[in-house]
């Protein structure tokens, strides 16, 4: 991914928790706020977007 803007989740509790999410239009990718350039997981935006369906449809 070419820079992009990074966040931090809300749902990251503690140090020891925590993920960064940055999105655009074609890809979304994941990585550790503590490890920023030990790798990241890239994925596309329809695989991502169905992702966050089956989360979302999780918790109903």
């Amino acid at each position: 991914m070419i820079d992009r803007v990074w966040r931090k989740s809300s749902r990251s509790g503690s140090a020891a928790q925590c993920v960064e999410l940055a999105v655009t239009e074609r890809e979304a990718g994941v990585r550790d706020t503590k490890n920023r350039t030990g790798g990241t997981l890239v994925f596309g935006a329809r695989a991502f977007a169905a992702f966050l369906a089956d989360v979302k449809r999780d918790r109903a």
